[in-house]
């Protein structure tokens, strides 16, 4: 499998470099060649198939021969080696959760899976790697768990100062070793903005060897594809797909369960789920993709005014907006109707959402009241003890920290501060060995 820049002004390239490169030198993300087309073996098997198997040949033809079976096959088994269970909350409505893994968040698929891949690439190499990734809540604790201490990988996080949950700076700032956290006194924008000149920065790049681990990285978001199949493995109802209803904010989820809905997976319409950071809700209703300054809300990881991967959404309905218009539609909620949602769940269906599970319960309750007789899922990105002040006051109840926290919570943060500013980083990135 190869890969094309979207921008269409550089060369193209195998998954091995645009995974090292992370970002094209035109500033395009990669994306594939041709989509694979899922064999109807496994979709008629599927309940039948462990996970690790579906993982493998759903990932494999995106790979090509860059690693080889046996390798590939250990990586994905490691990666997905922790339950994403589908757990019905309606008659109607189930919850897809994605936080059983390591750092409670769905991002820690994608992280694993590109930590591995990374590793494999990077074995005979003579240099360290410095992996650069901007995060809005999830992704850096996700990303700096996968790479903790991993030989000559080196990981600076940025992540906006302020507007990171108290567990998701204790992932972000804790760890230490080879993980180093900026604090940027701006949005998750200014973070991605200034990641973004770094690749572009001929001096910082002849200096540093650098790689991107959000999911403008293929490594990062391919592997979010497995979420899809394993639900639909649980769907009891087979003969009717499911709507699927995916909190979106940098869009690299939601991209991928689209992108295994095109490839053939039985999915039904896909729902974005926003808050008010909604350029995307708009561009639906306008045909205008404006970006806009980030608004910090409840659902922080969200928190996106300049989503990097709906142009993937975009070429893989080859720019005809009618066709994915009839494929995705969008609902803005605001954080009053989010808190009201956790409340509202809690007490009549007992079940426990965190801010962004509960924008997309909202989305999805919404658009099946418009739509009779369908049923869907929601993604669960994120355990609700990430969000502890917006759950236990919508529930007026204490969440229980998992036993995994419990230590976290005690260690020191260790962050350093610096402004929006491209200079400040670009100084930090030059002192670096």
């Amino acid at each position: 499998m190869n890969y094309y820049s979207l921008n269409k002004q550089s060369p193209i390239v195998n998954f091995k470099d645009a995974t090292i490169a992370g970002q094209a030198p035109d500033k395009g993300l990669y994306f594939p060649e041709t989509l694979p087309v899922i064999d109807n073996d496994l979709i008629g098997n599927i309940e039948k198939l462990p996970d690790a198997e579906i993982a493998f040949r759903v990932i494999k033809p995106f790979i090509g021969k860059e690693i080889p079976d046996t390798t590939l096959f250990d990586i994905v088994k490691e990666t997905v080696n922790f339950p994403i269970p589908l757990k019905p909350v309606t008659e109607i409505i189930s919850s897809l959760e994605l936080f059983h893994g390591p750092t409670l968040a769905f991002k820690d698929v994608g992280a694993r899976f590109m930590s591995r891949c990374l590793g494999y690439f990077l074995k005979d190499e003579k240099r360290q790697v410095t992996v650069l990734v901007a995060t809005s809540g999830d992704t850096g604790g996700a990303v700096a768990n996968g790479f903790y201490d991993v030989p000559d990988v080196n990981v600076v996080i940025l992540y906006p100062k302020g507007r990171v949950s108290p567990v998701q700076e204790k992932q972000l700032t804790t760890l230490g070793k080879n993980i180093t956290a900026l604090e940027v006194d701006g949005s998750f924008d200014d973070c991605q903005r200034m990641i973004k000149q770094a690749f572009n920065d001929k001096d910082v790049n002849q200096k540093i060897f650098l790689t991107s681990a959000n999911s403008i990285n293929v490594a990062r978001w391919l592997p979010q594809q497995f979420y899809y199949f394993f639900a639909y493995k649980q769907w009891k109802e087979k003969q009717q797909p499911p709507v699927v209803c995916v909190p979106s904010g940098n869009f690299g989820n939601i991209c991928a369960g689209i992108l295994a809905k095109v490839s053939g997976l039985p999915l039904g319409h896909f729902i974005a789920a926003c808050n008010v950071n909604d350029i995307v809700s708009e561009y639906l209703e306008t045909q205008n993709l404006k970006p806009k300054d980030a608004v910090a809300t409840l659902s922080n990881a969200m928190d996106v005014g300049n989503p990097s991967n709906f142009v993937r959404i975009i070429e893989m309905f080859q720019k005809e907006f009618p066709a994915l218009k009839n494929n995705l539609s969008s609902l803005t909620v605001t954080d009053q109707q989010t808190v009201e949602t956790i409340k509202s769940v809690f007490h009549q269906h007992h079940y426990t959402l965190d801010p962004h599970g509960a924008v997309a319960y909202f989305a999805l309750e919404k658009y099946l009241q418009k739509h009779q007789g369908e049923e869907g899922f929601i993604l669960e990105t994120a355990h609700p003890v990430k969000f502890p002040e917006a759950v236990e006051q919508a529930t007026n109840t204490k969440i229980p920290i998992p036993d995994a926290l419990k230590h976290l919570m005690k260690q020191q943060k260790q962050s350093t501060e610096i402004g929006p500013v491209y200079e400040y980083f670009r100084d930090y990135l030059l002192q670096l060995d």
